[in-house]
């Protein structure tokens, strides 16, 4: 296992794309160790990607792309304009709230970042708003788009732990809830001390924001009927992933009429690329897992901590920092693959709900995805505004405290998490 951290730094290092590393690590495995026969790594990856249960990623990727293809995005902007447009640094706040909203569609922190610099990076520099401030608040409410359901992390996290993606979607809806509360919060604050315009000059009137509604209610209800049908049993996550792709066609073809065969044909391309770069990590991830099970790693490190007497509430600070620091530097979905099969089993022997450390895996992991030295989400938003990683860095400053604050206080308090999952379930 040395051998293979130590190829997989020097390749991190050396910038190969996270999906080869992780195969190309786990392959020095067994060419080191001559007891096992190569002909496993073929195995794992192919009997990885042929699982039912992950026929969930790539329906809700399709079903997301899909939904912004359709018109759906533009339609939330105007109603998360309307919503927020007449506060200080109104942009700031149609930022925060649409990405709240699209957590339903897209469920890809870094996919929303990307979205959201194209739409409305360019506007926000045109009123004056510094460039590392515009960049942050455009990345940063990523956050809430991995954490609001159906979130491609907390899919990946119930498949590879064995943990209900019902409970993990449901879980979820209180923290993004809170996440967008404090975004905006800390956006207002800055926004009203460097005097940023509102977008609008009045209050929207009740009548301008139901017929916004109305326009967007097809994309309001989805993560609701998604959630509804897995609670009672109506499809499991990947039917409903199924459902999704069906529902966002429908939509965009025959209510928004906005889906014709060009854009579809663009949408199934995108999303073959998306798939790809997500698939092929879990199937690699697969190699790393049958190492970490035929080492016997999780059991060492469980009685490691054993002999430590660590108990739930420092075994849950330790993760917190492990994963801030993990987030940084590997894909969200990655850490999960490698990390949560050995990790799950030691936190339920130390009495922690796995639905709610699975919440607090997802949302620091995401949180270190935006972080410097080499968070995406961080670099799709600078790279797409051609803003310095700098400026970006220290205009974040005041979202990385108070994120961080709220990751403890959901950690050491867990009914804030598990409040609607015990309620429902």
């Amino acid at each position: 296992m040395i051998y293979v951290v130590g190829t997989f730094i020097i390749l991190m290092v050396f910038g190969m794309p996270v999906a080869f590393v992780i195969g190309i690590s786990g392959t020095v495995y067994f060419l080191i160790d001559q007891q096992l026969p190569i002909s496993i790594i073929v195995q794992k990856i192919a009997g990885t990607s042929q699982s039912f249960p992950l026929l969930a990623v790539p329906f809700f990727i399709l079903a997301g792309n899909l939904m912004n293809s359709s018109g759906i995005t533009q339609r939330l902007m105007r109603f998360a304009t309307l919503i927020t447009g007449h506060l200080a640094g109104g942009l700031a706040h149609v930022s925060c709230v649409l990405s709240f909203l699209m957590g339903g569609i897209s469920g890809s922190a870094v996919a929303d970042a990307a979205m959201e610099a194209r739409m409305l990076g360019p506007t926000m520099l045109e009123r004056n708003y510094s460039s590392g401030y515009a960049a942050a608040v455009i990345a940063m409410p990523g956050l809430i788009t991995a954490t609001i359901p159906p979130s491609l992390g907390l899919i990946v996290f119930g498949f590879v732990c064995n943990v209900s993606i019902g409970k993990l979607f449901i879980g979820g809806i209180v923290p993004g809830f809170l996440m967008t509360i404090l975004f905006m919060s800390v956006a207002g604050i800055i926004a009203k001390k460097r005097d940023y315009v509102p977008e609008r000059e009045s209050i929207a009137s009740i009548r301008e924001i139901l017929g916004s509604f109305r326009e967007c209610i097809w994309a309001l209800i989805f993560p609701l009927i998604l959630i509804i049908g897995i609670r009672f049993g109506l499809f499991t996550p990947s039917e409903a992933g199924a459902f999704a792709v069906i529902y966002a066609y429908i939509v965009g073809k025959y209510i928004y009429k906005e889906l014709n065969y060009k854009n579809m044909m663009e949408t199934i391309i995108a999303t073959v690329k998306d798939n790809a770069m997500v698939m092929l990590i879990i199937a690699m991830s697969a190699i790393i897992g049958y190492i970490v099970s035929y080492d016997n790693i999780g059991n060492e490190l469980y009685k490691v901590l054993s002999e430590l007497s660590i108990g739930p509430n420092m075994l849950m600070l330790l993760s917190i920092l492990f994963f801030a620091v993990t987030g940084m530097f590997l894909d969200p979905n990655a850490t999960v693959l490698i990390f949560g099969p050995i990790l799950t089993p030691i936190i339920v022997k130390a009495g922690i709900d796995p639905v709610h450390y699975g919440l607090i895996m997802m949302s620091t992991l995401t949180f270190g995805n935006m972080t410097p030295p080499v968070g995406m989400a961080m670099y799709a938003t600078c790279s797409i505004m051609n803003v310095k990683i700098e400026d970006y860095a220290k205009e974040s400053v005041p979202f990385f405290v108070s994120v961080f604050a709220l990751i403890l206080v959901m950690a050491f308090v867990p009914d804030i998490v598990m409040f609607l999952p015990n309620l429902v379930f």
